[in-house]
């Protein structure tokens, strides 16, 4: 006996993702509902590839009473206007918003790194997925923190477009385009031209200089890893569609060395080390697109601060970012909680 699970955002580039996780992991489930908002309804969408067609529907006229689990990428303004309902009907919401991230009855969950915080979900009966950032590089963190313990981390992140939803994919690729005949290429989605540069903001500015999406990184880091770990990061913009890279450099309490890290990295859970010392023996963007893993690369001590590390962390956004940990989460709840048969 399987579970009843509602995708909604069904149609945008998470939920496409979530959908074809759910059919690739063979997750179990008896019954799918692909919802979206009114746009979109009476459309249809393959689930993976099982050969099966959903029909999408409302999300503003869908009963979430019966349903067990949903995996919710539609933003957070449809979020916090859904999300409450179908928590209150009993169909546990599994949040890729930024809505539920920060509060406290709301556990964060990255499964390699917190299982055991998915207990709280009671409370609201709601779990957020974390930024897709935060959720690659605390996969990175979390077997070197249990090992040495982490005091400082010093983050760089090279995201792609795709983190910005269609309309980024859909301006890299116009501006392109329009740069190899010799047209203009005004920005729309993005604050500069994204095609051939890049741009060093992600969301708003804050007050103190640093962007929501760098904020977003300091605070889920602490939430979800260790509140005591101090975090800066540099978010920016680049011209590739998809997956997210990052410059780490770690500052450790106690002794850790490349080599030590590196046999770590090798057995820890959603990691995969690809660190060769020569041309190409290292993991960019492009390779990891379509792939669940985490990889991490150019592992090498830091001589600047004791005890500090540098690597290259790589990954799919739209898959581990985003809709990879949202199935993960669902298999660690039914694993858990919601156990059936």
């Amino acid at each position: 006996m399987g579970y009843r699970v509602v995708v909604a955002g069904a149609t945008g580039n998470v939920g496409r993702e979530m959908l074809n996780i759910l059919a690739e992991r063979e997750f179990p489930a008896d019954e799918i509902a692909a919802v979206a908002s009114s746009r979109s309804a009476g459309e249809t969408i393959e689930y993976g590839e099982t050969g099966q067609t959903l029909k999408i529907q409302n999300i503003e006229h869908f009963d979430p009473a019966g349903w067990d689990i949903a995996l919710f990428a539609i933003g957070s303004d449809a979020t916090k206007v859904h999300a409450p309902r179908f928590a209150a009907a009993g169909c546990t919401v599994i949040d890729n918003s930024s809505l539920y991230r920060m509060d406290p009855d709301v556990p964060l969950i990255v499964p390699e790194v917190n299982p055991d915080a998915i207990d709280g979900y009671t409370a609201r009966n709601i779990i957020a997925n974390p930024n897709c950032s935060t959720a690659q590089m605390v996969v990175a963190l979390k077997p070197l923190h249990d090992a040495a313990k982490i005091k400082r981390v010093v983050v760089s992140t090279y995201q792609s477009v795709s983190g910005a939803g269609k309309a980024g994919m859909d301006e890299l690729f116009e501006q392109s385009r329009s740069i190899f005949v010799g047209d203009q290429a005004e920005p729309q989605k993005f604050t500069k031209q994204i095609a051939f540069n890049v741009i060093p903001h992600i969301d708003k500015f804050l007050e103190d200089g640093t962007t929501k999406e760098e904020w977003k990184m300091v605070v889920e880091t602490k939430k979800i890893l260790d509140p005591k770990v101090k975090v800066t990061a540099t978010c920016v913009r680049v011209p590739v569609f998809v997956g997210h890279s990052e410059a780490i450099n770690i500052e450790f309490e106690n002794e850790l060395s490349a080599e030590e890290a590196q046999n770590i990295l090798r057995e820890a859970p959603g990691v995969m080390l690809v660190d060769k010392r020569e041309d190409g023996g290292y993991v960019t963007p492009v390779e990891c697109v379509g792939d669940y893993a985490t990889f991490i690369s150019r592992v090498r001590d830091d001589s600047t601060v004791d005890n500090g590390l540098n690597l290259w962390c790589v990954s799919d956004n739209l898959r581990k970012g985003a809709a990879l940990n949202a199935v993960q989460i669902a298999e660690l709840l039914g694993r858990r909680h919601l156990k059936k048969g």
